[in-house]
């Protein structure tokens, strides 16, 4: 028997600071591609200094949207040097995601990573992240111009070469795209475990999948979340985790009618 019912997609928060209170937060692009590229309805995952259970979170949920955001990995968590003054970080979500994402791997819940999540993937795993890719000398610039309209930053940027035999590859159908990746951090030594499913032309890694996962987990450097349904290479990828999410949703339905 199936339920007509839309998938729960859970979409982790940030966190930050509204004058003296403390704000869970999630972009409204993101909650939006959960409603139309994925078709399911969004759960906000809050990031709490003391994390709720995970495996009580999942068990109630059909999928995972880790978000991006503004906010980068504490170095500490993958042995990085210490970030400088400027830095920007959440500790509180760092907390809460990189133990969600390994359950949540555990327990065959679909996964879509996006950004600070692609690299989230990567660190639960036990990766490592470059704090500052432009000032390598190694890659070609990644961050976005702020100064810009949002179609400007978020347009495209360059293209990925996605490799054959993969997940991303089965998705896609195509050797090469376009996308819009914008970000200042990006993968160094990528997680034991993990695939990589697409490069860059200067050869960071912009794409990677678990290779044991019992389910959908893809994550991804760039936005796909930004006007989603404008975007048919957008469109193949939420569409992929839509499925794995409505397939989860209905064993789960089932299991619970089962148990009555």
């Amino acid at each position: 028997m199936y339920t007509n019912t839309r998938p729960l997609i859970g979409v982790t928060a940030d966190t930050t600071m509204d004058g003296l209170h403390r704000i869970h937060q999630a972009g409204e692009k993101y909650i939006t591609s959960v409603v139309h590229g994925a078709n399911g309805i969004p759960v906000i995952i809050p990031s709490l200094p003391e994390p709720l259970d995970s495996h009580q979170i999942l068990s109630q949920l059909d999928g995972i949207l880790i978000t991006g955001g503004y906010s980068n990995i504490q170095p500490q968590r993958y042995g990085g040097a210490p970030a400088g003054p400027d830095a920007h970080e959440d500790a509180q979500r760092d907390q809460s995601t990189l133990q969600l994402i390994p359950d949540a791997i555990e327990m065959g819940i679909p996964i879509l990573g996006i950004c600070r999540g692609f690299q989230e993937l990567n660190v639960a795993y036990g990766g490592t992240l470059h704090q500052k890719l432009h000032e390598t000398g190694r890659y070609q610039e990644h961050r976005e111009d702020k100064s810009t309209p949002l179609d400007t930053q978020y347009g495209p940027a360059h293209p990925v070469h996605i490799q054959a035999g993969g997940l991303l590859a089965a998705i896609a159908g195509t050797e090469e795209q376009i996308v819009n990746s914008v970000h200042m951090q990006g993968i160094d030594q990528l997680g034991a475990g993990l695939n990589i499913e697409a490069v860059a032309p200067d050869g960071l890694i912009e794409a990677i999948s678990v290779s044991d996962s019992k389910n959908f987990a893809l994550a991804v450097q760039w936005h796909p979340e930004y006007r989603a349904t404008e975007n048919l290479f957008s469109m193949t990828i939420y569409q992929a985790f839509a499925e794995a999410c409505r397939t989860r949703h209905y064993e789960r339905h089932n299991a619970y009618l089962h148990e009555l």
